[in-house]
């Protein structure tokens, strides 16, 4: 899984065009024929009445692919992850499933950094932990706020969603061909043509588990997809989500010309639980999973070592790593997998696009929630790694008493 290295990250910058004509889009092509948008349009202000606002098109999906095309070595470690992913949710692959990186990514420069940290250690415990690592370029939001590199990728409210879109996929690609998998929250369903094909690992947000977009979504989606209980706590939405998006279903959509079709979700066989914490407080205790697996009805599940769990207190995912280590490590079979947020530097800071001065941000720290760094994620990995292994002996020496034998 861990091969080749990444070609650097390409960065297309637009050129400046004035279009003096009112009916005409602001827009430009490109020698490859993809179309971006030249002018940055305000997407947090209306525009006054009459006013002449300029319009963009995207690229469709097809027109980016062909132009950031999947590569040989990024598709081997797609392939391979996302078929060790599978066998984590069946059952078959008794490794931990360990989703871990920033928050959110908004510099590409230091994801590629951090990727390229966070592989080696991956690496060292490939026989006991599948990590991928958290590339998360969309931001769902209970009100406001900076809403991910696709949506606003320059930190200033412009809302150049094209460049975030080619910045993203060529981000996921030279990840991908560091030998690192990938995976990431589907928030917006047109966003996922332009860069699943480069995503071993998918989750629905606990804002959007309840909605049949995002459930219609996941049943077309060509990699294990986790889905988080609702931000009050309930498990229950989930549970619902997950058997919805296990069985085929047609909807209307968009293809990847961009055209609108009937879309067809064959169905996600390998849906499952996360756990995530919420209104209530943290779900992540021995009780919670035991009261969550009942329901499942032998569905595994993920929990999640922030958000709601960690009190939004990034010291504590450590600790709530830590109680999941020692339940696996007594033989729980039912948590196939952590997620963690990590970023280069620890914890977070203050970030409002088009007020904070972008250059002026710490290098490596995270501007959504706070992180622990590279140190603290290693010594969690460690302590997975070890637990994953105390499981299999747990689970043998069971076996040899109930058959007799020898531990």
């Amino acid at each position: 899984m861990f091969i080749g290295a990444p070609r650097g990250i390409a960065f297309l910058e637009a050129q400046q065009h004035a279009n003096n004509s009112e009916d005409s889009p602001t827009s430009s092509t490109g020698s490859d024929g993809a179309l971006f948008s030249q002018q940055r349009t305000p997407c947090t202000k209306q525009p006054r009445r009459n006013s002449k606002r300029p319009r963009s098109e995207l690229p469709t999906p097809v027109e980016l692919h062909q132009d950031i095309p999947m590569s040989p070595r990024a598709k081997q470690t797609l392939k391979a992850a996302r078929h060790a992913l599978q066998n984590t949710v069946e059952g078959t692959d008794d490794r931990l499933l360990v989703l871990v990186g920033p928050c959110s990514i908004h510099d590409s420069k230091a994801a590629l950094e951090y990727a390229a940290k966070l592989l080696p250690l991956a690496k060292k415990h490939s026989r006991h932990l599948v990590v991928v690592m958290r590339a998360y370029f969309e931001k769902p939001r209970t009100t406001v706020g900076w809403r991910g590199l696709i949506s606003d990728p320059h930190l200033d409210g412009s809302c150049d969603i094209a460049t975030g879109l080619r910045t993203a996929r060529q981000l996921l690609l030279d990840i991908n061909e560091l030998g690192m998998p990938c995976g990431t929250e589907f928030l917006n369903p047109v966003t996922a043509h332009y860069i699943s094909d480069l995503i071993a690992y998918g989750t629905i947000g606990a804002r959007t588990t309840e909605s049949q977009i995002h459930r219609e979504m996941a049943a077309g989606l060509g990699m294990p997809v986790g889905f988080k209980n609702a931000t009050s706590g309930e498990v229950q939405v989930a549970v619902d989500a997950i058997r919805a998006a296990a069985a085929e279903l047609w909807s209307i959509g968009t293809n990847k010309r961009g055209k609108p079709s009937i879309v067809h979700g064959a169905g996600n066989r390998h849906g499952h639980l996360i756990l995530r914490g919420g209104a209530g407080g943290p779900n992540f205790s021995a009780s919670h999973v035991a009261e969550a697996t009942a329901r499942l009805e032998g569905t595994p599940l993920v929990i999640d070592c922030s958000h709601g769990n960690s009190l939004k207190k990034h010291q504590k995912q450590h600790l709530v790593a830590k109680d999941a280590a020692e339940q696996i490590s007594k033989g729980c079979t039912k948590i196939i997998g952590v997620m963690l947020e990590s970023n280069l530097v620890a914890g977070n800071q203050t970030f409002k696009p088009g007020q904070t001065n972008p250059d002026e941000l710490q290098y490596g720290q995270s501007v959504t929630d706070a992180c622990i760094d590279m140190m603290s994620t290693t010594e969690v990995l460690d302590m997975l790694a070890k637990a994953v292994q105390e499981r299999r002996a747990c689970l043998a020496s069971s076996v040899a008493y109930l058959t007799g034998g020898e531990a």
